[in-house]
């Protein structure tokens, strides 16, 4: 086993791919780190994988994993973080924005005992809109997550590998994989790193990914509620729809100057839906033992519970 693997999604990065090959070996040149670079082309519909390919010829280091169609950020990641072999996962964009050098500083971060160490664009070479846009949702994720995580969006992290495959990914998940971490009790450092004006090709990753990032928030919160305790989290909702749904069947019962059949639809719609929740929760249930993925989220879940118990306890 190695001892770093350094994971690269790349889509359509022909003229970056081979020059961040070598930004990487000479930057990790004077270091005595054990690495391996994984390049996952995500789909891409240049030569950006047959470049990628040709350095597994000329340096037993790199390897290559090929998607057939365009995934996205995420699952490229995802794909090179399972297919990992090193102790220590270090992530990063294939565009050369996100600078080599900075790598045995984050990795020095994890040899101290840190179990994340993830950069700061301080000073970021993008348009003014979308820094902006970023530092807006840096502050909604770390209002609704509960951590503050100066720049969620840069890919530029080091992760104790048991930590990071044990984390399930979708969507725009990657940028919220410190938060989640950190909630669970991982020791987590920030530091600014050198972030580059991009010299060949175009971003792929627009404005387009604001309303996936704002969808993802919402989801992993519900998911996180959800997975805890599925046959609890709908409770509330549950018995309100029950109450309104036997005061809808008594008006409708023992009130003559409503209209009973109205009433009765009211009280049959409500009943309906508390049903439904019901079956919602025990399906829930079912997928929380039988399902990976769900399971995992539950694991997860329940740690962030019993970090928030203890921080009560302790005041």
């Amino acid at each position: 086993m190695v001892a770093v693997s350094i994971v690269v999604p790349l889509y359509n990065e022909e003229e970056n791919v081979t020059r961040l090959h070598g930004a990487v070996v000479d930057a990790l040149a004077g270091h005595d780190i054990d690495y391996e670079l994984l390049l996952v082309d995500d789909g891409s519909r240049d030569e950006t994988c047959s470049r990628a390919c040709a350095l597994v010829d000329r340096d037993p280091r790199v390897r290559v994993v090929k998607f057939r169609r365009n995934y996205g950020q995420t699952a490229a990641m995802a794909a090179g973080i399972e297919n990992a072999r090193g102790q220590v996962i270090v992530t990063m964009d294939g565009d050369l924005q996100n600078d080599p050098n900075d790598i045995p500083r984050l990795l020095a971060l994890i040899d101290h005992g840190y179990d994340i160490a993830i950069g700061w664009r301080r000073k970021r070479q993008d348009g003014g809109a979308r820094v902006f846009i970023s530092k807006v949702a840096n502050k909604i994720i770390a209002r609704i997550m509960g951590v503050e995580v100066k720049d969620s969006g840069c890919s530029l992290k080091a992760y104790k590998a048991p930590l990071i495959q044990g984390i399930p990914m979708y969507g725009e998940m990657h940028r919220f994989i410190p938060a989640l971490s950190q909630l669970a009790g991982a020791r987590l450092a920030q530091i600014e790193v050198n972030h580059r004006a991009r010299e060949f090709g175009v971003s792929k990753y627009g404005f387009s990914r604001i309303y996936k990032v704002m969808l993802d928030i919402i989801s992993i919160r519900a998911l996180l509620n959800y997975a805890r305790s599925p046959l609890t989290w709908q409770a509330k909702t549950t018995g309100l729809c029950l109450l309104f749904a036997l005061l809808s069947a008594a008006v409708a019962a023992f009130d003559s100057a409503a209209s009973p059949v109205m009433f009765g639809c009211i009280a049959f719609l409500f009943f309906s839906l508390a049903f439904f929740l019901v079956a919602w929760a025990l399906i829930g249930q079912l997928f929380a033992i039988v399902e990976p993925e769900v399971g995992r989220y539950a694991t997860l879940a329940s740690a962030l519970s019993a970090r928030v118990d203890s921080s009560k306890v302790s005041r």
